[in-house]
């Protein structure tokens, strides 16, 4: 067992906000790969790849330097969290070289809600009409941003749905593993097992990046293992409910990096959709807090 943080709500919003801003960069830095502005495309199991390899020496390096006391890990929680969560972040960058950043951000953003969904028979959760409403509300956002229509519609976006889906899989094992490891602890293992999964993945795609490729991969690795340490302390710090809203600030550096980077510009089709995602996502996040509250 390890002691719990002290409660300092402003600097879990702080910390969040910062993970959203790093989250956001790993998107950015993964389009750049993808789309073949530093060089030759690389495919998205070759990026997934890179985000896992230099996370984790980012990881090993705090864990050599702090030392901290580690226990015996759950195998089949991390497994299982490990294995989707690669999914994954693989799905999303695969969607991020066809469709606008924000766009497959605010798709993303329904992992919540098929966590919610899959914690009916996987949990045993009861779901109350809020939750069903809200979870309906985000899917009518993802409609949208799928466009589907004929001369519109977006294939790749099904993509970052797919991605959403498994991520909505990864938060069931999160649930399960919350309190039971330090922190520190489960990113380390985490990292190093999606380091393992993505190594056999990627071996049959594989090609040698060039040095501005290198560098773009190390910097996904970094950015993630800031977000992810930012993230786990924010959570640490504060209730779930107060600091999921500041978890969407990564839909705005994403729109903003897209802006500035590739000059891509959000379409009312994109802000429409991105909003009721939004609000949907929202209103589950104020429902949870409710629920929870004693």
């Amino acid at each position: 067992m390890f002691e719990p943080k002290p409660q300092n709500p402003a600097l879990a919003a702080a910390l969040i906000f910062a993970a959203t801003a790093f989250i956001a960069g790993t998107t950015l830095l993964a389009k750049a790969l993808g789309t073949g502005a530093l060089g030759p495309a690389l495919p998205a199991l070759q990026i997934s790849h890179g985000r896992f390899l230099f996370a984790l020496a980012v990881i090993l390096s705090i864990v050599a330097a702090t030392r901290p006391r580690l226990s015996r890990p759950h195998w089949g929680l991390h497994l299982g969290r490990t294995s989707f969560g690669w999914a994954g972040v693989t799905l999303m960058f695969a969607a991020v070289a066809y469709i606008p950043m924000a766009d497959a951000t605010a798709i993303a953003f329904l992992n919540p809600v098929f966590g919610m969904l899959l914690a009916i028979p996987l949990l045993g959760e009861r779901v109350g009409p809020w939750r069903w409403g809200a979870a309906v509300i985000a899917l009518v956002g993802a409609l949208i941003l799928l466009r589907p229509t004929p001369g519109s519609f977006q294939p790749a976006a099904l993509l970052a749905l797919a991605a959403a889906a498994v991520m909505g899989m990864e938060l069931i094992f999160i649930k399960k593993l919350a309190g039971r490891e330090r922190p520190i602890q489960i990113l380390l293992v985490n990292n190093a097992m999606g380091l393992a999964i993505a190594s056999l993945a990627v071996w049959p795609v594989w090609q040698a990046p060039l040095p501005a490729q290198w560098a773009a991969l190390a910097g996904i690795g970094l950015l993630m293992a800031c977000a992810q340490i930012c993230f786990v302390n924010g959570m640490a710090r504060a209730d779930a409910s107060f600091v999921a809203p500041f978890s969407y600030g990564t839909l705005v550096f994403a729109a903003l990096y897209d802006l500035a980077v590739f000059q891509v510009w959000p379409d009312a089709i994109s802000l429409g959709g991105a909003a009721i995602i939004l609000t949907g996502a929202l209103t589950l996040a104020w429902r949870e807090g409710r629920v929870r509250r004693p």
